[in-house]
């Protein structure tokens, strides 16, 4: 029987803890409130954790998630190949179900929702399935270089703030912080938007946002094609390798604008380190995830397993928590109370992830995917879609069935 990369499932469910802590700033402050923090009276001490979870958070755990898809859905189209099942039919109705989720998530719970913008990516990533690993790796950097240079050329134009973003805040406020369930409904839904934009530029948007995040979905994709991750023993110099040169140039870049905000061209160097610094993370989890001494690292392993669940259960505890249709801290509680919040429940959803796959093998949402996917009760098999062929490290006695 083949095993799961535990590895892989340890680094989603690392992510998921990143992605909570920068969503924290939506959840309390919404999705322009969050960059106007001058609007909120903040400590020194929000100022400071603010500009680290800019650095540090912000922008660089969502690309690993982008990541994990797209090795996923090599290993489910491999799985799916040797099963004899028609790959692209399966990988289609994986993602429309993944967009579904995405659009009842964003209309009805709220609006920071990523599984729709992933579902989408996924539908264009298909044509890359059965590509070379060489030609994923050539569109991956093309790609990269493509958009980060648009990223450079329009930094140089000044981009006016909307005059009505402050009154757009203060109704954003009032709805989320007061309103009942079908008030932050309405608003959330509402279409209403400070810049004024008209329908068709977020059309174009729609389109072309797939192509200006999928560099790491492509990433993702080749890594898998290539093996990586599947003898971590054995890979170890490459992890470290790739921190050394990823991590330090991502936190240099994301910096800078701190360090310069007087320069708006250091906002385009921002959005470059994100993907960078994420690539940093994904090697420096996998190169600590070796070390017998850092066995802690196993526990994002079951909330790993139930991403999606973990990720959209999330979105509902801290609506409740700062909606007024539950306890109404919206814009209350600080920044670095929202990053221990964040902590307190992530660590909740260990133990409950823990206990829950002692019960059940596989969570609700994951279950709903699974029949969808494979259009069957119980699926193709009992393993999941990120399953590969090692063991943690420190199961040695499994290495000798490994194949790559």
């Amino acid at each position: 029987m083949k095993k799961r990369v535990r590895l892989i499932d340890g680094l989603r469910g690392f992510s998921l803890i990143g992605i909570l802590i920068a969503n924290m700033l939506i959840f309390q402050f919404g999705m322009f409130g969050k960059d106007q923090m001058e609007t909120y009276k903040a400590l020194a001490t929000d100022q400071a954790s603010y500009i680290w979870i800019k650095v540090f958070i912000e922008g660089s755990f969502m690309p690993i998630f982008m990541f994990l898809f797209g090795y996923s859905m090599i290993k489910l189209s491999d799985k799916l190949q040797r099963s004899g099942k028609k790959v692209k039919r399966h990988l289609v109705r994986r993602f429309i179900i993944l967009i579904t989720f995405g659009l009842l998530h964003s209309f009805f719970v709220w609006e920071g929702d990523i599984l729709f913008s992933y579902g989408l990516i996924g539908l264009f990533m298909i044509v890359f399935v059965k590509r070379k690993k060489k030609t994923i790796l050539i569109w991956t950097i093309s790609l990269f270089a493509l958009f980060t240079s648009l990223g450079v050329i329009g930094a140089t134009e000044e981009v006016e703030e909307p005059p009505n973003l402050h009154s757009y805040i203060q109704k954003e406020y009032d709805a989320y912080s007061n309103g009942g369930y079908w008030e932050a409904y309405d608003f959330r839904n509402s279409g209403e938007d400070p810049y004024g934009y008209p329908g068709y530029v977020y059309l174009i948007m729609l389109i072309l946002m797939p192509l200006m995040v999928c560099p790491m979905f492509l990433f993702g994709m080749y890594t898998a094609k290539s093996g990586w991750f599947t003898h971590p023993s054995e890979e170890k110099g490459r992890y470290l390798t790739f921190v050394w040169i990823f991590l330090p140039i991502g936190l240099v870049l994301k910096t800078l604008p701190y360090l310069f905000p007087a320069y708006s061209w250091t906002e385009s160097i921002y959005t470059i380190g994100a993907p960078l610094l994420s690539i940093g993370y994904i090697f420096l989890f996998a190169y600590f995830y070796t070390k017998e001494a850092f066995t802690l690292l196993t526990l994002f392993e079951n909330v790993g397993r139930l991403s999606m669940t973990n990720y959209l259960t999330q979105s509902v505890i801290c609506t409740i928590i700062f909606y007024g249709y539950g306890f109404g801290l919206f814009g209350e509680l600080g920044v670095l109370n929202g990053i221990l919040l964040g902590i307190v429940i992530y660590l909740a959803q260990i133990l409950s992830s823990h206990y829950y796959l002692k019960i059940w093998k596989v969570g609700p949402f994951e279950k709903i995917m699974r029949v969808g996917t494979y259009l069957k009760w119980t699926g193709l098999s009992v393993l999941h879609e990120s399953e590969g062929q090692i063991p943690h490290p420190t199961n040695r006695t499994l290495d000798k069935g490994v194949n790559s």
